[in-house]
């Protein structure tokens, strides 16, 4: 089935080198439609990401070069991006496919979003015409595995990002996310990570405190929230349910007193608070608070590790079943290498029908007994099927080619399921 896949990810390449093959949008369609002039090319899709790019062609013959290609499109030094690519073929090359689907290969090990975004370049390339039988097929196929997985396996269960695990937290203390205010102090890339984990769990209300008052404007705005300066933290502190703080203050930007102060505001409604900063934003005396939960990083990082383990556990039970279904998957591959002969079978077969049912029309219009003529279409459509593989038999009895004669006998020996299906239906009246 000679088939490819080219590329690489986050664990073969830095990311200054994974920013240099990135196919963007604009670029895809016509990346796809050069890919398909590569010789032995036949089907393509490319699937590109922050965290990998790769291609996934099947070709018509072995040793189809794709390196020069990808190094030509993006202008690249050959003897830089070839020390980071892999190139897997056939077999591993449909374990690896499934597997990336399946968030296995992900950066996050079990993230569900590398499904969508395969979802995504299929698509693409149905549109530019660059798919066909063999990738149509795999493309089904990884698709169902994927949802295997996810439905099958623990994969999926736990959260294995530190904001994830703050928001899965926050969830504990406020079942419904939907009543409350959440306070997040940064605009970094854990704070927007939290922002989008506590918006897509249903939050109230968004309050983003940064140093810079543009980027936490920038991030508000994103999730219709507010943005606010770091100095005015103390006066919008009581507002908040929940607290997540991540920047890089060498010194704690919520002190006990500000704490204290917005509880007594609050009227001892409690605040969950997660500093997930080093140094710590958060004083650690604020624990000792009796209506406050705080959690430090080390507490998120626990709940990670344990959380991590999970998936890996799960992640193995998932490779079991990719290996299945990959074996599944070569099985019915094998049954297409049949399809072209069944069809050309099937269309010499309908022909000699179609000839013969007519003459025996013919001989029914010109008054010859329909007994007669049922005789004739019975004979005749059976010496027309069967003259041109008697006479190759013959020709193989001939030449010594036993192996034929034995293909031949195996191919038409009659099966029970054939010669129950094959019965005529009964002419003798049903019982009442």
């Amino acid at each position: 089935m000679p088939f490819l896949v080219l590329g690489l990810n986050h664990r073969t390449a830095p990311v200054e080198l994974r920013e240099q093959v990135v196919f963007s949008g604009t670029d895809l369609t016509a990346a796809l439609a050069e890919l398909g002039k590569v010789p032995g090319v036949r089907e393509s899709v490319i699937v590109s990401t922050c965290n990998r790019t790769e291609l996934y062609c099947h070709t018509d013959r072995e040793g189809v070069d794709l390196n020069s290609w990808l190094e030509h499109w993006h202008d690249l030094d050959s003897s830089r991006i070839r020390e980071n690519l892999y190139q897997i073929e056939d077999t591993r090359a449909v374990a690896h496919v499934f597997s990336v689907a399946s968030g296995l290969d992900s950066m996050i090990l079990g993230e569900p979003q590398i499904l969508g975004q395969i979802k995504e370049a299929y698509r693409l390339a149905q549109e530019c015409g660059t798919t066909g039988p063999f990738l149509n097929r795999l493309m089904q196929a990884t698709f169902s595995v994927a949802k295997r997985v996810r439905t099958q396996t623990r994969i999926g269960e736990s959260s294995v990002s530190v904001a994830a695990a703050a928001v899965n937290l926050a969830r504990t203390v406020f079942s419904d996310l939907g009543n409350h205010t959440a306070l997040l102090v940064g605009a970094g890339e854990t704070i927007e990570l939290a922002a989008r984990h506590l918006h897509a769990n249903g939050l109230r209300r968004m309050i983003v405190a940064n140093r810079s008052l543009d980027r936490a404007q920038s991030l508000a705005a994103e999730f219709n929230g507010y943005a606010i300066t770091l100095d005015a933290l103390p006066a919008h502190l009581p507002e908040a349910d929940i607290v997540v703080s991540s920047t890089a203050s060498p010194t704690p930007i919520i002190t006990l007193e500000a704490t204290r102060a917005a509880l007594k505001a609050r009227k001892r409604r409690p605040i969950f608070m997660v500093d997930i900063a080093v140094p710590r934003d958060i004083e650690p005396e604020v624990s000792t608070l009796e209506d406050v939960y705080l959690f430090t990083i080390d507490d998120l990082q626990n709940v990670v590790s344990e959380n991590l383990e999970t998936r890996r556990e799960a992640a193995r039970d998932a490779d079991k079943l990719i290996a299945t279904e990959v074996d599944r998957f070569e099985q019915q591959l094998k049954t297409l290498d049949a399809v072209p002969a069944i069809r050309q079978l099937r269309s010499e077969a309908e022909s000699v029908k179609s000839q013969t049912l007519e003459q025996a029309r013919r001989l029914l219009a010109t008054g010859r007994d329909p007994q007669e003529v049922v005789d004739f279409l019975a004979t005749t459509l059976t010496n027309r099927l069967m003259h041109a593989p008697s006479q190759r038999l013959r020709e193989a009895a001939e030449k010594g080619e036993p192996e034929l004669i034995r293909a031949a006998l195996e191919l038409f020996a009659p099966h029970a399921d054939a010669a129950r299906n094959s019965k005529a239906p009964s002419t003798e009246p049903a019982e009442k």
